[in-house]
């Protein structure tokens, strides 16, 4: 069973850069892709990006963080990392890393939240303006 724990989340000023960090761990055979999805109290859980991490490098983003979110990983350390600039208040929320079923890849998933199964606790991103 996959297990994902995140790190990194605080406060910031607007314009400022957070760098959050999810830690895997007992990776089954066949997980190929993580994800970061982050959810605002009263919203629905919104896909940020996703990369995958077996046979490839492919990354996705959601259109609010492109080209201001860069999400990466880390084989030796076992982290997909999630390195946030240009923050704005409207990225307050609760962050989360979460990881499909086995043999779904990225390509197939991408950023639908229905399609991860397994989920870190999350970490809290404080933006103020």
């Amino acid at each position: 069973q996959v297990q994902l724990v995140e790190s990194g989340g605080g406060s910031v000023q607007a314009g400022g850069s957070l760098r959050l960090s999810c830690a895997v761990s007992g990776v089954a055979a066949g997980t190929y892709c993580v994800g970061w999805f982050r959810q605002v109290e009263g919203k629905e859980r919104e896909g940020v990006a996703a990369m995958t991490i077996a046979g490839g490098t492919r990354t996705y983003y959601g259109d609010s963080v492109k080209g201001r979110f860069t999400i990466s990983r880390d084989n030796v350390k076992n982290t997909v990392n999630l390195q946030m600039s240009a923050l704005k208040a409207e990225d307050t929320g609760i962050y989360y890393c979460a990881a499909p079923r086995p043999g779904h890849s990225c390509t197939r998933v991408g950023l639908d939240v229905d399609e991860y199964i397994v989920w870190g606790q999350g970490t809290q991103v404080t933006v103020s303006s």
